[in-house]
């Protein structure tokens, strides 16, 4: 069976070098020797590195990863096996073990210079997929998941994970080893109905499965529409007047000025980043929300993590004062609560912690602001976070005086600080520019076109 590797790799940059991620399944090393068959014919050929993560759950896992590395000695690939190490949670291993799976890979990826990584994600995956998240529950419109898996996901806002193998079945890519005489390993833990997707699997039929990727595609473009539409509505109706202080302009909630869907959408995404929360709020109770601040009434509510203050200049959001932590920085990278991404250089001293400023030191220090109330000023600076170096403060996290004692600090975008699907690009980059994040790094398409890859 042939498979066109120009095809499935021509538009995705390679300037930096590319690194795939092997376990010894069919799909990953077919993956693996299509990108090596890419890259020799490639002038000149982009770096290659496999990697293989031992996520140290199996006896087994030593010895495939073996096996992965003698496949890529004998084919001249470089390779590596990382470990994940330390004490693995008694709950919840599948998740912890995919964030570890891709910290290690977006390190692997960071080490060698190279800014993306490929995953052998197949349509059946994404069929198993969306399978499960459907039967969940969910609205594409709410923007919770129906759209399936990206193309393109940008990891921790520094490596982009892309899966090219999207639009290929599982069989195929083993039908292609075969005739190159190449055996895969099976875990056999794909075979064990403990496990959802294995249920969810063995229950779908080749119709079912192309049914699936049919609306996954539908529904991907539809979100993508949906995500640029709210980012518009961000950059025509959201504004910060004072640090870590959010307006939402009553067009936002005008059901004749804006789409509604639209309208929910920018609005559950500005809740989240003002909250530092991971995931977007609820959208029934979001939807209720916008009916809400739509009537005009002067208003309070919470809704995640985020306080919501309607008033007749708009809809002020900022972090609610509570559960805010006081996190000592031990020489890694690490993100405040959702909000604020802290890396304290080779040079900084010490001991330095980040916790929320306070209402007292931000009664003394609230700036000004001519669109926005002075107390309302004040209830955002005080939750927003300060470093303070042996208990005594610094100052504000994002100042002057932190970056002069080797801390830097840069805002983050809660919802997508970890993975930004390419589907909300557009919203995520506007909301950025809302916080004063950093620019994204570039798409990892060489025409940069993420939703016609979605």
């Amino acid at each position: 069976m042939g498979l066109d590797p120009r095809a499935l790799f021509c538009d995705i940059e390679t300037g930096r070098g590319l690194v795939v991620a092997v376990s010894g399944g069919s799909d990953s090393l077919a993956l693996l020797l299509l990108v090596h068959d890419f890259a020799a014919a490639c002038a000149p050929p982009p770096r290659l590195l496999a990697v293989t993560v031992d996520h140290g759950l199996r006896p087994e896992a030593a010895a495939e990863a073996a096996q992965v590395a003698a496949l890529c000695r004998a084919r001249g690939i470089a390779h590596r096996t990382l470990r994940w190490r330390g004490q693995k949670p008694r709950t919840g291993v599948a998740a912890a073990a995919r964030e570890a799976r891709y910290d290690l890979l977006a390190e692997a990826a960071e080490s060698v210079g190279a800014a993306t990584v490929l995953t052998a994600h197949t349509l059946d995956d994404q069929a198993e997929t969306l399978a499960m998240r459907a039967a969940r529950g969910g609205d594409p419109r709410g923007g919770a998941g129906l759209a399936g898996m990206a193309a393109a996901t940008l990891f921790d806002g520094r490596v982009w994970i892309v899966r090219p193998l999207l639009g290929l079945r599982r069989q195929a890519l083993r039908g292609w080893l075969s005739a190159r005489g190449v055996g895969w390993i099976d875990d056999p833990s794909n075979a064990d109905p403990a496990f959802e997707r294995v249920r969810v699997r063995q229950g779908l039929d080749d119709a079912g499965v192309e049914a699936l990727a049919r609306q996954a595609r539908t529904a991907g473009a539809g979100r993508a529409a949906l995500s640029a539409a709210a980012a518009r509505l961000v950059e025509r109706f959201a504004a910060r007047p004072a640090p870590g202080l959010c307006r939402l302009e009553r067009g936002l909630f005008d059901p004749g000025a804006a789409d509604p869907d639209a309208a929910v959408l920018a609005l559950r995404a500005a809740l989240a980043t003002a909250g530092g929360a991971a995931r977007l709020p609820d959208l029934a109770r979001s939807r209720a929300l916008l009916r809400r601040l739509a009537e005009g009434a002067p208003l309070r509510a919470t809704l995640s993590r985020a306080v919501v203050d309607a008033r007749a200049g708009g809809a002020f959001l900022r972090r609610e004062a509570r559960g805010l932590p006081l996190v000592a920085l031990a020489g890694k990278a690490t993100v405040w609560d959702g909000r604020l991404r802290i890396a304290p250089q080779e040079r900084a001293a010490g001991p330095f912690a980040i916790g929320p400023l306070g209402a007292a030191r931000a009664k003394e220090a609230a700036p000004e602001a001519a669109d926005a109330p002075a107390s309302l000023v004040r209830a955002a600076l005080a939750v927003e976070p300060a470093l303070f170096e042996a208990g005594e403060l610094v100052g504000p996290a994002a100042a002057a005086a932190a970056a002069a004692r080797g801390v830097t600090a840069v805002p983050v975008v809660a919802p997508f600080c970890r993975f930004l699907p390419g589907f909300d690009l557009a919203l995520a980059a506007a909301l950025g520019r809302l916080v004063g994040a950093p620019a994204l790094p570039a798409p990892p398409w060489k025409h940069h076109i993420i939703a016609a890859q979605a």
